[in-house]
């Protein structure tokens, strides 16, 4: 399990991808900004190993919230957490089907190279190269899902529309959604927000407090090993 933590890890250094001369990856990351992701894309790059497999092993969803044990010492995160410590916005669509047919539609045209619009059941070779690296990003980053990252699927393109055109998303909603089906027994959904997870760990004092000697590896060193930095 813990080799998917790095393959599902993805960090994106805004302020550097911002000073890139390239206008048209600018004015993606622009919009990535305006809809609200970049406290959660580009928080601070920690990763706990042990603890994430801990929490995934032991975790489970009751009464909304997801709850575990990490090192024996029982965690819990609730929708308010995320949103709180990333910025997420909490207003807007909770789920990705309630973007309407014309967004996406409009979001077709615009990610093509062609200018043609690009087919939901082909490659992400039809698209533009800024908005082929938004479609890793969401995809890595959000959705987390299995599968080959060159094919575009409803889901991906969803969440790309969202951003794209500016679609108001309660991504607190969304993210947390997410998080419970990581932790449901048989769920499909891929295990990742591994530095997001970490940094909700490292945040919550009474586990701070309770694993002050075993929690905190020198962030130098797990770095380099499992994050892709875009800048």
């Amino acid at each position: 399990m813990a080799s998917s933590f790095y393959s599902n890890s993805l960090h994106v250094d805004f302020e550097s991808v911002l000073a890139m001369e390239n206008p048209g990856m600018v004015s993606v990351f622009n919009a990535l900004m305006a809809s609200g992701l970049e406290g959660f894309l580009g928080c601070p790059a920690v990763l706990y190993e042990a603890a994430l497999v801990d929490l995934f092993n032991n975790g489970s969803v009751r009464d909304g919230l997801v709850v575990s044990t990490v090192n024996g010492v029982p965690v819990e995160f609730m929708e308010k957490l995320l949103a709180e410590t990333f910025e997420l916005p909490v207003d807007g669509l909770s789920e990705l089907s309630e973007i309407s047919k014309d967004k996406v539609f409009d979001a077709r045209s615009i990610v093509s190279m062609s200018g043609e619009p690009v087919s939901l059941s082909g490659k992400k070779s039809q698209m533009k190269i800024e908005y082929r690296l938004l479609c890793d990003i969401m995809a890595k980053s959000i959705s987390v899902k299995a599968g080959s990252f060159n094919a575009i699927t409803v889901e991906k393109f969803s969440l790309l529309s969202a951003v794209v055109c500016g679609v108001r998303m309660n991504w607190a909603s969304v993210l947390f959604n997410i998080l419970k089906k990581m932790v449901t027994t048989g769920s499909k959904q891929g295990k990742g927000f591994a530095v997001q997870i970490s940094l909700l760990l490292e945040n919550i004092q009474t586990f701070i407090w309770a694993n002050r000697q075993s929690f905190h590896p020198p962030r130098s060193s797990q770095k380099g090993q499992f994050i892709d930095i875009l800048s």
